[in-house]
């Protein structure tokens, strides 16, 4: 059976769980404020400035793909040599 609610009805709490209560929306209330004013503080910061690449740093870049690309191009020519010795020993 339910009981109904009224203005009859008593509802009791502590003054340590009123507290607590208390103390949670208080709580709440600070870090939301605190939020906004971090919020309002970022939308005030200059955007950072673009990254310039400079004509060393491109250069040593281009520098170290060209280096990658020719190791590369050495290795699938071993790697070919390999294979080559492989068919060899295999069909013979």
């Amino acid at each position: 059976m339910a009981k109904e609610l009224n203005e009859d009805t008593s509802f009791q709490v502590s003054i340590k769980t009123l507290g607590g209560i208390a103390a949670l929306i208080a709580t709440l209330v600070g870090m939301w404020f605190t939020l906004q004013s971090d919020i309002a503080e970022a939308k005030e910061l200059p955007a950072p400035p673009d990254p310039e690449v400079t004509r060393m740093e491109f250069d040593m870049k281009d520098q170290m793909i060209r280096q990658t690309i020719m190791t590369t191009q050495e290795d699938v020519q071993e790697i070919k040599k390999s294979i080559e010795k492989i068919e060899e020993k295999l069909y013979e």
